[in-house]
């Protein structure tokens, strides 16, 4: 019946054009059966609707047919042509208005399909308040630059990301991270766009623009995820290409036994084969919205057909099998030495360290209530440790390998992190860490198996060989690999590839390269902006659940897109056969061309309404 891509008119060119032609349509019928001196008028609505939907449909065709090009709207202009040269003008008016209708309840369905996507831009701020000399000065967001300092109301939206720098509150980031608690803020806390404020000011320095914050690129992947044609629609096009040559053989060889011109016609009204071309674009942006609502951003529609036939998962480790969270587990006191002495004075030092161990120190360190001391003199020199003097004793904390020129005996290594602590010169103690697995970690890739069909699940990490090794162990994998640079995890993926579809599930900067080798890449979490430009789809709340989630709703796309486009256009061939008999005249063959149309694109729209749930584990 149509194909967006076909027409040059926009959305609202189209419904115009349907209005036009359905009043045509009914003023014709009008006149039609009134008074005999208004009969002989009855034809002229019908021309409005033909010069103002079929002429430009013409043209068109036209063009692509000195390109050598044959879409489905091939068939809708060979029908309003011949309908127009038999003098079947109603017919060809209701071509017109199947052409133009569907192109307009196609674009409904996507808006009604699309409403996360509304939303998030509703939610959006267009003001800002800049902090001066002279107080607040409201301005236009955009006019926001980096160091600024800006004021967030009580139960505002934050309009850029940026550290707070005065001020303690909370902050909703569900629209964001999927979680729907408050985040709590103090100065130095790290605060995200479209985050909604809690009851306290909170004053912040802008660290990007605006255009550049979390909630506009979230905004901006959206968007553009209506742009790309995902290799469904592609099928769909294909499938097109041999269905209109058919159609028209259909109709040329019913023309030519029976001798009637009529049967010509009517085949090709009811062969348009429009469920293939509005059911499946339809599917794939209601799974977007869908995926949307559960914290699911899918950058690359491709991802919704693809990712339920791939057959080996690849997982980094830490921040996606793991929580991404070390805590210290393990502390080994060197002769002489009592632990809770040294916790107290490491945990004195890390305060003022970004090291990701840094935090571990610290909470086990309250856990235990231990006294913090005062510190000086603080270095951390890239790669060469803590150093520090905490009431009156250096401080030294750094690893294993690295400490030049001493002799050590240390504890054996075990899977985990660890590092070494030195007072006033002295090996103090041996701290270790384990970074545990999620709870559902091992749930979730024993049931890749026997419910998704996954034949290999791969642990690839650059951490050290023995952790990986452990952490496979512990959740049910058989193929691990550590120590890997980024550069040997892009040659494992593209060698995986290469035997089957593969995912690749990651949160790191490292990550990246081996996320566009896979044929799915998934990035965990939000945190990375390198991680979410090159992944195919953004899980923002860190959770293997929404991984079997994205799964299951790729599965249910793909299933209810087939089921409209196919199951459409068997109708259509049913209704070919019949006309070709001369069983469905013309007219009769467009209102049950448009009743197939109608019940394919519910169907579609269906993506969007899940029964039941979206998980099996």
């Amino acid at each position: 019946m149509r194909e967006t891509r076909h027409t040059d008119s926009s959305p609202r060119g189209a419904r115009a054009v349907a209005l036009v032609a359905a009043a045509g349509i009914a003023v014709h019928l009008v006149l039609r059966f009134s008074a005999a001196n208004l009969r002989h008028w009855a034809d002229v609505p019908l021309y409005v609707a033909l010069v103002a939907g079929g002429l430009p449909l013409v043209v068109q065709l036209l063009k692509k047919l000195w390109a050598w090009e044959f879409g489905s709207d091939f068939l809708a202009g060979v029908s309003i042509v011949t309908a127009v040269l038999l003098r079947e003008h109603l017919v060809a008016a209701i071509v017109v208005l199947m052409l133009s209708g569907g192109t307009a309840l196609e674009e409904f369905a996507a808006r009604r399909a699309s409403r996360v996507l509304d939303a998030l831009a509703k939610r959006m701020p267009s003001i800002a308040h800049r902090k001066a000399d002279e107080g607040l000065a409201d301005i236009p967001v955009g006019e926001i630059a980096v160091g600024d300092t800006l004021v967030v109301l009580p139960h505002e939206i934050c309009p850029v990301d940026g550290i707070v720098v005065e001020g303690q509150g909370s902050m909703n980031e569900a629209y964001l991270t999927g979680e729907p608690f408050e985040v709590e803020k103090a100065p130095g806390a790290v605060v995200l766009s479209g985050a909604l404020n809690g009851e306290f000011l909170l004053t912040l320095r802008a660290e990007k623009l605006a255009g550049d914050s979390r909630y506009a690129r979230i905004m901006r992947v959206m968007e553009e995820t209506h742009q790309r044609r995902p290799q469904l629609r592609r099928l769909g096009d294909m499938l097109g290409g041999w269905y209109t040559p058919l159609a028209i053989c259909i109709a040329i060889v019913a023309w030519a036994l029976s001798g009637e011109v009529e049967r010509f016609l009517a085949v090709l009204v009811i062969a348009t084969p429009c469920p293939l071309l509005i059911a499946i674009p339809v599917a794939v942006i209601g799974a977007i919205s869908l995926s949307a609502r559960r914290g699911i951003i899918i950058k690359n529609p491709a991802v919704l057909e693809q990712i339920d036939s791939c057959r080996t998962f690849i997982f980094d480790k830490t921040g996606t099998l793991t929580y991404g969270k070390p805590s210290l587990t393990r502390i080994v006191c060197a002769p002489g030495f009592r632990e809770s002495d040294v916790l107290a004075m490491a945990a004195s030092l890390e305060r003022y360290s970004k090291h990701p161990l840094a935090m571990a120190i610290l909470d086990l360190a309250r856990q235990r209530d231990c006294a913090l001391s005062p510190v000086s003199q603080v270095s951390e020199p890239p790669g060469a440790g803590l150093r520090g003097m905490v009431s009156g004793r250096e401080v030294f904390i750094t690893g294993r390998n690295k400490v030049p020129g001493k002799e050590l005996h240390l504890p054996p290594i075990e899977p985990g992190l660890e590092c070494v602590v030195f007072l006033d010169g002295a090996f103090a103690a041996l701290f270790g860490f384990e970074d545990s697995p999620r709870a559902d970690s091992r749930v979730f890739v024993t049931h890749l198996s026997p419910r998704h069909h996954v034949t290999q699940v791969i642990l690839v990490s650059g951490d050290r060989e023995a952790e990986v090794h452990s952490l496979a162990e512990k959740i049910g994998i058989r193929s691990a690999y550590g120590a890997k640079s980024p550069e040997e995890k892009v040659e494992l993926v593209r060698a995986e590839t290469t035997l089957a579809k593969t995912v690749f599930v990651g949160d790191g900067i490292n990550d990246a390269p081996a996320m566009q080798a896979a044929t799915v890449g998934i990035a965990f979490g939000h945190e990375n902006d390198i991680t979410g430009e090159t992944a195919d789809a953004v899980v923002l709340e860190r959770s293997l659940e929404k991984v079997d989630e994205l799964i299951h709703i790729g599965r249910r796309m793909r299933k209810i897109a087939l089921q409209s486009a196919v199951g459409g256009m068997v109708l259509s061939a049913a209704g070919m056969v019949l006309a070709a008999f001369g069983l469905l005249p013309p007219i009769s063959g467009a209102v049950a061309q448009e009743l197939i149309d109608l019940a394919a694109v519910l169907n579609a729209v269906r993506v969007t309404l899940p029964f039941g749930a979206l998980r099996d584990f």
